[in-house]
């Protein structure tokens, strides 16, 4: 699967291991990745694709730390199973 500004994404290593961001960037094989919390939009994460399993899902909004928060428990609520 193919990785795109906006799309969801699970941490597969790290500290933030099994947490849920936004790509807010790609560059090469890294993505700058964005959760509205410990990783604001106006500091994104930078983390190399190899560390993220993509998911189907894709934020329409994420230009504010609000937005960003508010897409992940929008797209992440009530799904135990997020298609990774």
């Amino acid at each position: 699967m193919e990785f795109y500004v906006g799309q969801i994404v699970k941490a597969k290593a790290g500290r933030d291991k099994d947490s849920f961001f936004i790509i807010k960037e790609l560059d090469g094989v890294y993505a700058m990745i964005v959760n509205g919390r410990s990783r604001k939009v106006e500091a994104p994460k930078r983390k190399k694709l190899i560390h993220l399993s993509p998911t189907n899902k894709t934020a329409q909004r994420f230009a504010t730390n609000r937005e960003v928060k508010l897409s992940l428990a929008e797209l992440l609520s009530g799904s135990e199973d997020n298609d990774c």
